[in-house]
Order: structure tokens, then C-alpha cells, then sequence
């Protein structure tokens, strides 16, 4: 009895995901795993207004009594949901009181850590923990972008143990890829190319990394801040490779469903869903990466000229320019995607990313594209996300090897009112609501690559 009480009192504080966690570990004897990402806001990025007067901004990085009390806070609520796996993005790493903090208080409370600050000196990074009785840490590894935003992401390969081992045959593996990032701000439209590289190049890491090391697929978690919404060009991505949101999966929600639930409220005041943990199970079909790339930069491609008002005829005709055989030669593909902004900056495609997009449309391989290799390839596409075939049946998991996925068995946004859209008045503990999914291990036959 005792023990319920003490589950209601931490559903009221937001902590509902571990305690159903809790409850569900009864009847299934296997005890589940917990995620959570959150943007905890920076204190060299966290406007205060100094006596009441808002044209005299400055930051709580000013004022150490601010910004230690805020994150105290912020760490009690970490360590009370003792959550198996912490992403934390705009982790103040420039400041050694606040990194001791974090360090020593995760690390008295059974987590190892590991913290990577973003490129040319920006003060702050990302932090992701693992529980030590959850996980054996098998590799850590950073990734720098090296691009206008000075972006980084961690990769994190563990192996479930002990309890948390749904099967202890040494011919099944128990082993996940983690990822924490935090993307770019899209200032502007001609920063969103630059966000969908960096998914890009993540993605392309994580597959280096599988072939590097000879390992077999494995459940993927991609943690963070992603600063786009599921109307954006990253998420379609994703969802096109074969990433689910665990949130969105939790409550049912579809791929529409953008105006459901929050996460973060923006410089501008601006509310909207930002933060995911994207799970990609080894028993799904997956894509190529390359062609789902660039899938995503032709859904790109497409959605600059319809909002300049082409139609797919008028969008045929801009790319094939002033050329007077009915087909596409690549010097106007080129000069298309000049005008629309999407080349000839720095932020646009690289002469090699331009020529994979070519090679992807040119089906034939005659070095022109006709009409229909522009309709196939270019302005309607088929994308995998609406399908909802990627996940083998039954008829075909006899044969196959066995590893362990997750279910998704619950998620919770807090504060408690963004999952209704709305963004509290009293909150102050970050600009991001915090994100935490409860997974389920399951075994599950896994998956090949799809051209």
C-alpha cells in the first residue's frame, strides 16, 4: 500500500513513465528501461530581466546563485526519476562548478558520464549517463560537425546488463547505439538544409560505426534537442528510414498530429513540439541511407517551388532550363537548384552532394532525365514513412536471426501541460519541457537493408 501512495505522489511531479515502469516489472518479471532527453538551458543563454525593466536583458551565467539553484533543482528532478539513460543538451560546460556538480552528484547516484562541448569555444555541450547496473559502456564516441553552428553529437554504444537482459543466450545480442545531439536553430529557411546534413551525417556515423566494428543490427536511440517540429524536413527524414517517435508511438498519435504536444518555447514565444527520442528497432526494413537522403533533399526541392507557386510542369521546365530536347541535362539540374537557393553558399550542397542527388535521379543512367525519371525520382517520390509495412510478419520471422528490440511502452512530457499543447506561465526550470520514454525489451528477428 505504502508503495502505491508513493506511486501516485511521483505521478503528480511528472514522473508517471517510471512508475508505470515500476508496475509493469510485476507481472512481466523483466524489468523495463527509461530514457530521458533534456535541454536544459544554459545559463550563458537564459535571458533575466534586470529590475523589471526588459530592455536591460542580461544572462543568469552573471548571477551564480541563479543559475546553481536552477539546476539544483534540475538535478533533483534527474535523480528522482532515475532514468536508466540522461541526454542533456545546452550542458554549460564551460563552467567547472556546475560540470563538478553534475559530475559528482550523477556519478554518487550509480551513472557514468560523458560530456562534449560544441566546436571554437561556444561554452556549452551535451552530457549523456548511463546507469552502471543498466549498462556496460562498450564504446564512446564524438562527432563534430564542423559546420556554421558549431554542432556536435555523442554516440554511445552499451550492452544491457544483468536483469535488464530479457535473455542471457549468448546468441542473442543485447546491444544499443544512443545518440545525443542538438541541432541547429533554423534562423532562417536556408539553415534547414544545413539541419537535414546533419541528421545526414549522424546517420552516416552510426552505419560507419556498425561496419567498422562487424556488428549485427541493434535497437538505435537518437536523443535530443532536434529545433524542428514534425512538419519539418528532418522529421520526414527519419520517419523515412524507419524512425518512430516513442513519444507520438506511446499515445497513438500519427505523423499529423504536429499540433498535439510541446516541448519547447522559443526566444520569439513561439511554442512547439522540438525534442525526440527516435527508436529505430532492428526487426525494421530500412532504406538506404543515401536514397532516403536524397528523397529528402528532392521533398525539399519540391516544397521551395511549390511555395514559390510552380506546378509540376513549371517545376520540370526549371530544371530543365533553357535546354530544347524534352529532358533535364545536369548543367540545368544544377543552375535549378542554384536559384533555389539550395547551392552556391556555404551552407547549400557540395559539388559531391549535388552529383549523388544526379546519380540517384538518373535511373537509366544516360546522363539526362526525362519526364518520368523527374516524376519518379524528384516530385513524387515513394517514402517509406507512409507505409506501414516496415516490420517483418510472422510469415518471415521463422528464419530469421534473433536480437532484442524495444516496445515503447510509455512517455511523458513535463510539465504535464505541453502534452495539451500549452506552455506553463510558473515553469522555469528550462525553455524545454523534459522528455522521458519507458522502453521494453523484446526479442525480435532482425531486418535488411532495402535498395
Amino acid at each position: 500500500m505504502r508503495k502505491e501512495i508513493r506511486s501516485r505522489r511521483i505521478n503528480r511531479i511528472g514522473s508517471y513513465a517510471i512508475s508505470s515502469s515500476m508496475s509493469m516489472r510485476d507481472h512481466r518479471q523483466q524489468p523495463c528501461i527509461t530514457c530521458t532527453t533534456f535541454n536544459i538551458l544554459a545559463p550563458i543563454y537564459k535571458r533575466l530581466t534586470v529590475n523589471n525593466d526588459k530592455s536591460q536583458n542580461s544572462r543568469e551565467s552573471d548571477y551564480r546563485a541563479y543559475w546553481l539553484v536552477r539546476n539544483q533543482k534540475i538535478l533533483d528532478s534527474l535523480l528522482r526519476e532515475r532514468s536508466s539513460i540522461i541526454c542533456l543538451q545546452e550542458f554549460w560546460v564551460g563552467n567547472e562548478e556546475l560540470v563538478s556538480m553534475y559530475e559528482k552528484r550523477l556519478g554518487d547516484a550509480g551513472y557514468i558520464n560523458f560530456k562534449l562541448a560544441r566546436t571554437n569555444n561556444r561554452g556549452d555541450g551535451l552530457l549523456i549517463a548511463v546507469r552502471k547496473e543498466c549498462f556496460r559502456v562498450i564504446c564512446h564516441r564524438e562527432l563534430l560537425f564542423n559546420d556554421c553552428g558549431d554542432r556536435v553529437a555523442q554516440l554511445l554504444h552499451v550492452e544491457l546488463a544483468g536483469p535488464y537482459s530479457p535473455s542471457r543466450n549468448n546468441d542473442t545480442r543485447q546491444e544499443i547505439l544512443i545518440v545525443n545531439t542538438h541541432l541547429l536553430f533554423p534562423h532562417n529557411s536556408s539553415l534547414s538544409l544545413v539541419r537535414l546534413n546533419q541528421v545526414y551525417k549522424i546517420l552516416q556515423y552510426v552505419e560507419s560505426y556498425q561496419k567498422e566494428n562487424k556488428l549485427s543490427p541493434m535497437p538505435i536511440m537518437l536523443c535530443g534537442d532536434w529545433n524542428g517540429s514534425k512538419r519539418g524536413h528532418v522529421y520526414k527524414f527519419l520517419r523515412s528510414i524507419g524512425f518512430v517517435s516513442s513519444y507520438d508511438t506511446a499515445h497513438q498519435y500519427t505523423d499529423a498530429d504536429a499540433h498535439k504536444w510541446v516541448s519547447h518555447q522559443n526566444h520569439r514565444g513561439n511554442i512547439c513540439g522540438v525534442d525526440f527520442i527516435w527508436l529505430l528497432n532492428p526487426n525494421r526494413y530500412r532504406k538506404l541511407l543515401k536514397s532516403s537522403w536524397s528523397e529528402a533533399v528532392f521533398g525539399m526541392f519540391k516544397y521551395l517551388v511549390r511555395r514559390a507557386s510552380l506546378t509540376e510542369e513549371k517545376a520540370f521546365a526549371l530544371l530543365k532550363a533553357d535546354n530544347d530536347s524534352d529532358c533535364i541535362t545536369y548543367s540545368g539540374f544544377c543552375e535549378a537548384l542554384r536559384q533555389l537557393n539550395l547551392t552556391g553558399h556555404c551552407y547549400g550542397l557540395s559539388d559531391e552532394e549535388t552529383k549523388d542527388l544526379w546519380v540517384q535521379a538518373d535511373m537509366d543512367g544516360n546522363g539526362v532525365l526525362d519526364y518520368k525519371e523527374f516524376q519518379q525520382r524528384i516530385w513524387n517520390p515513394t517514402r517509406s514513412e507512409q507505409k506501414d509495412d516496415g516490420v517483418l510478419d510472422d510469415d518471415h520471422k521463422g528464419g530469421e536471426e534473433q536480437t532484442i528490440g524495444f516496445s515503447v511502452e510509455n512517455a511523458v512530457l513535463f510539465p504535464p501541460e505541453v502534452e495539451k499543447g500549452k506552455w506553463p506561465e510558473n515553469y522555469y526550470l528550462s525553455d524545454h519541457a523534459r522528455l522521458t520514454v519507458v522502453f521494453s525489451p523484446i526479442r525480435m528477428p532482425c531486418s535488411q537493408l532495402i535498395s
